[in-house]
């Protein structure tokens, strides 16, 4: 393409008129791209950074893979199948635990939740507890009655370091009266918060040996957790599982965190997919834009079209003017789409602060999306497939009314 054929398309989009330098309908269609490509990139950065984000806490409390005993006695023998899994190279680490649905009752009152036991270095191991215990400390393995809970669930029972809280467990005792609920009041020796709401609002970790003793599992456990080094091994690692547990089988139930979140995850694939089509839309309606904006410009400037080709300008040279005039419409507006998408994405906690005072009141709620704060992650691979996408449809909504132009019969117009 010649220096003469972009002077010319150029000098087409300047508009005539005083209002502007380009016409309404190109800067309409200009806007739209603009709007279409950073509406794009916002709203994928955020469905990647709430997929990055709950994944991660997912991982950061629960295991990879877990071992879940159907029985009401837990797995018996679970020191030896935790030997045995241990062996495998890509395990890192394997660890018991007692799990159960209780009701916690403070003074102010009740609220319901998951107690977990698990040993003191097994729960440090968590990452995601270890680094945001936000106020006391862990309990040892000797405490039979301290617990860590987390920060919602603390706060909704108005409850501090120091305090305690009863524990109502779905297992009973039985007596002259009946089935009584067992209950026992520990000490809040710390409290987590992980930014994962529902973590934080149900959930508390107590000894091992505690909860063994609460909720009846003497001397067993009611989970293995499994952790590995590598999550694209899963499928490897829970084969060796089964071949190390298939005389106990029948009894044990073996699922990875994947199959534990599968609907929760897919529903997030779906969701991030349907979106990305409909607002590729804005970009398409852009696009109409272009098209109609330069059938104008074709109409408007047919006799300065005849009076280029009797100057000897051919077919293709007119078509180059029309796809460079219709090119810089779509390739300016996506990468300006692009550095207001990126700017905005980069900075949407500090923008959604901003629109939380001006309009005093919360539009990310953590109740509702489960995150304390809105997770953003840009992509490259995401970024360059909007931008390509959004060039590449300009550029097609081009080719019409630029093969329109290089079709002007020059002797018709001129006579």
């Amino acid at each position: 393409m010649s220096k003469l054929e972009f002077l010319i398309a150029f000098r087409y989009l300047k508009s005539k008129r005083k209002e502007g330098f380009i016409s309404v309908i190109t800067l309409f269609s200009f806007i739209g791209i603009i709007i279409g490509v950073a509406t794009l990139i916002i709203v994928m950065s955020v469905m990647n950074g709430f997929h990055h984000e709950l994944v991660g806490r997912i991982l950061g409390v629960n295991s990879h893979i877990t071992i879940q005993s159907y029985q009401k006695s837990g797995i018996k023998n679970y020191s030896q199948i935790i030997n045995e899994i241990a062996k495998n190279e890509y395990v890192k680490s394997v660890n018991p635990m007692v799990e159960s649905q209780v009701m916690f009752n403070s003074n102010n009152g009740s609220f319901g939740g998951i107690a977990r036991g698990i040993k003191q270095d097994d729960l440090q191991n968590k990452d995601l507890i270890k680094n945001n215990l936000i106020a006391g400390k862990f309990y040892s393995d000797q405490d039979k009655n301290k617990i860590i809970m987390g920060s919602n669930l603390a706060q909704n029972l108005n409850l501090n370091i120091g305090d305690k809280v009863k524990i109502i467990s779905a297992t009973t005792n039985k007596t002259i009266l009946g089935n009584i609920p067992r209950i026992k009041s520990y000490e809040i020796s710390g409290i987590f918060q992980t930014g994962l709401y529902e973590y934080d609002l149900t959930m508390i970790f107590m000894p091992l040996e505690a909860a063994q003793i609460h909720f009846k599992y003497k001397n067993s456990a009611s989970h293995i957790e499994i952790f590995s080094s590598d999550l694209n091994l899963l499928s490897d690692i829970k084969y060796d599982i089964y071949q190390i547990l298939r005389n106990d089988i029948a009894t044990l139930n073996i699922n990875d965190w994947q199959e534990a979140n599968r609907s929760f995850i897919d529903a997030l694939k779906i969701e991030r997919t349907v979106m990305f089509l409909i607002l590729t839309l804005i970009i398409l309606v852009a696009a109409f834009n272009i098209i109609s904006s330069l059938i104008m410009l074709v109409n408007d400037k047919k006799k300065n079209i005849a009076c280029l080709r009797v100057m000897g300008m051919s077919q293709s040279n007119i078509i180059k003017i029309f796809l460079i005039s219709g090119g810089i419409i779509g390739f300016i507006g996506t990468i300006l789409g692009l550095i207001i998408g990126v700017l905005f994405s980069n900075n949407i906690n500090s923008i959604k602060e901003w629109l939380d005072n001006m309009t005093d009141s919360s539009l990310f709620d953590p109740t509702i999306y489960f995150l304390s704060h809105l997770p953003s992650k840009v992509f490259i691979s995401d970024v360059i497939i909007i931008v390509m996408m959004s060039i590449l449809i300009s550029f097609i909504a081009t080719i019409y009314p630029a093969l329109k132009a290089s079709k002007t019969n020059p002797a018709e117009i001129l006579k």
